[in-house]
């Protein structure tokens, strides 16, 4: 309903009666049953004129204190992640830069000083080929190689 050359907005789908909008409802339903049903999630979700790609600014409290350098560390060390964090001027990654790529690519990993043991960060991936269709492959993959007894 509005212009979206050269412009964001906040609005994908339908909205709910909470005022939030399927978009978000459905990120936050899959995170928890991805990752863990507990997982508080809260989501502004925007539409952005890129031909591909998602990004996403995720803000993350964790029980225990974490350092930046303690989870660039982590995240390096996960397959299918890269970390591309510079503190400078294209220090980090764009939806645009990632089209082509398997991986999800982090970037701008900072301390968040408004909860205890918060971390703010900047998740990009390329959504066309990091999705639901990938995923389920590698998935496939790992239980094959952990599960499948080797002849």
């Amino acid at each position: 309903t509005k212009q979206i050359a050269f412009n964001v907005i906040p609005h994908i789908d339908n909205f709910m009666d909470d005022g939030a909008t399927r978009e978000e409802w459905k990120m936050s339903v899959e995170t928890r049953k991805i990752l863990a049903p507990e997982i508080a999630v809260h989501a502004t979700c925007v539409r952005v004129p890129v031909f591909v790609g998602h990004g996403e600014a995720v803000n993350i409290e964790f029980e225990k204190p974490i350092t930046v350098e303690e989870a660039r560390k982590a995240m390096k060390n996960f397959p299918g992640v890269s970390v591309v964090d510079y503190r400078q001027d294209e220090g980090y990654v764009t939806p645009q830069e990632v089209q082509g790529e398997d991986n999800v690519f982090i970037s701008r990993v900072r301390k968040d000083p408004t909860v205890a043991n918060g971390l703010s960060l900047w998740c990009v991936g390329d959504n066309l080929r990091k999705g639901a269709a990938l995923n389920a492959v590698q998935i496939a993959e790992k239980l094959v190689a952990e599960f499948l007894p080797k002849k």
